[in-house]
């Protein structure tokens, strides 16, 4: 994959420069050694991404892309994770992305291999099951309620403001439009889930194009 400004070296130095900037706690030397040791699993995960997204260049990783930066920062903070035990490093770049992106996406949570992202501002992801091929935009939230997790399926577009909260299930296919809450209920395969009266949820069938907007095939 191409590096867009960059070669492998420079993007390890930027990438312990910028850590140095926003958490100036002096252990760049540390930090910028074990991004060094797990950039290439990080980057071959963000290849796969960034080849499956319709809208970016394949094969190109541009570090100005704010939504690719985001992506890359938590594949590099959970592959080092999985990879070392190591937490330093990993909650230096979770908090990295709070403070660039705007996203709060621990570095434990099992992203999918392919996943889009619109806009990363306000979005909040917590431990839960995400399918592939997930679209989120803005504003997004999916939270937990003490034991009870939520299932979010494969092919699942999350538009601005639409939470996902709780025993919810969103099963392959589903589209969330703009302010939906699912909280403890299901959201069935294929449909358009729309807000009703009283708190209630309405469904019709989803584009069955819609996906192409975001993924190649």
């Amino acid at each position: 994959m191409k590096l867009i400004d960059h070669t492998r070296s420079s993007l390890v130095d930027y990438t312990a420069a910028q850590c140095a900037n926003l958490i100036p706690d002096g252990r760049t030397e540390a930090f910028r050694d074990i991004v060094d040791a797990h950039l290439d699993e990080a980057l071959e995960r963000l290849h796969r991404c960034i080849n499956a997204c319709a809208p970016w260049r394949p094969d190109q990783f541009n570090y100005l892309q704010s939504s690719q930066y985001c992506i890359y920062l938590y594949y590099l903070a959970n592959t080092i994770w999985r990879r070392s035990g190591d937490t330093g490093a990993p909650t230096r770049l979770f908090l990295m992305n709070k403070a660039l992106n705007g996203i709060d996406l621990f570095y434990e949570i099992a992203m999918p291999e392919e996943f889009y992202i619109g806009h990363s501002v306000g979005i909040v992801l917590a431990k839960a099951t995400y399918g592939n091929r997930l679209v989120l935009y803005q504003n997004v939230n999916v939270g937990r309620h003490l034991s009870d997790i939520p299932v979010i399926g494969d092919r699942v577009v999350l538009y601005p403001d639409s939470s996902v909260v709780g025993r919810a299930v969103i099963e392959d296919g589903a589209v969330l439009s703009q302010g939906v809450r699912v909280i403890n209920r299901t959201a069935p395969a294929g449909s358009m889930v729309f807000a009703a009266e009283r708190g209630e949820l309405a469904f019709r069938p989803a584009p069955a194009d819609l996906l192409k907007q975001y993924f190649r095939d």
